[in-house]
C-alpha cells in the first residue's frame, strides 16, 4: 500500500496496516462499500466461501483476553477449547473488554494492531484455504492473508475450536 492509500484508511485500519507492514506482510487493507461485520457479510462482499473468513473473536480466559481466529463456518465451543488449552472457563468478552484488549470494536476486530499482544488460538480448519480474509480494524475494512501468515503475525497456537 502506498502512504497515500494508508492515509485514506480509518485510524484503526492504519494501525492494522502498519502492523502488517512491520510483520513483513504485503497484503493491502481494503475498504469495502458494504459492511463486513459478520462472516456472511464479508463472504458476500468478497465473493469467497464463508469458511475462508477468519473471524476475530475475543474471549476471557483466566482473567485475560484470548483472541480466537476461527473460520466463519464455525462456532467456537468455549468448554472444548478450555479443555484443549488446559485453562479455566472461557467466556465471551463484553464489548468494552474487546475494545480495551484490541483498541477495536466488535465487527471489525483485526488479528493485529492491538495495544498489547493477546494470547491467540488459530482455528486449524483455516489451513484448508489458500487465501483467507480477516477484518482490518473496522466493519468495512479487510485484508487477505494465508493460514501460515496468520499464525506468524498473531503468534497463534493452531487448534480445533469446535466440539
Amino acid at each position: 500500500m502506498s502512504t497515500h492509500e494508508i492515509d485514506q484508511l480509518p485510524p484503526t485500519s492504519r494501525t492494522v496496516a502498519a502492523a502488517l507492514r512491520q510483520a513483513g506482510i504485503t497484503s493491502t487493507v481494503r475498504h469495502l462499500p458494504d459492511s463486513t461485520r459478520t462472516a456472511a457479510d464479508a463472504a458476500r462482499a468478497l465473493g469467497c466461501p464463508i469458511a475462508a473468513i477468519a473471524n476475530s473473536l475475543v474471549f476471557r480466559c483466566d482473567e485475560a483476553p484470548l483472541l480466537v481466529m476461527t473460520s466463519g463456518a464455525h462456532r467456537v465451543d468455549p468448554a472444548a477449547l478450555a479443555a484443549r488449552l488446559g485453562s479455566g472457563p472461557i467466556t465471551r468478552a463484553t464489548p468494552d473488554q474487546v475494545r480495551a484488549a484490541t483498541g477495536q470494536a466488535i465487527g471489525g476486530v483485526a488479528p493485529v494492531g492491538h495495544p498489547a499482544p493477546i494470547t491467540t488460538v488459530v482455528d486449524e480448519s483455516l489451513a484448508e484455504h489458500t487465501v483467507i480474509w480477516a477484518a482490518a480494524g473496522t466493519p468495512n475494512t479487510v485484508f487477505s492473508t494465508t493460514y501460515d501468515e496468520l499464525r506468524v503475525i498473531t503468534r497463534g497456537q493452531p487448534m480445533r475450536v469446535t466440539t
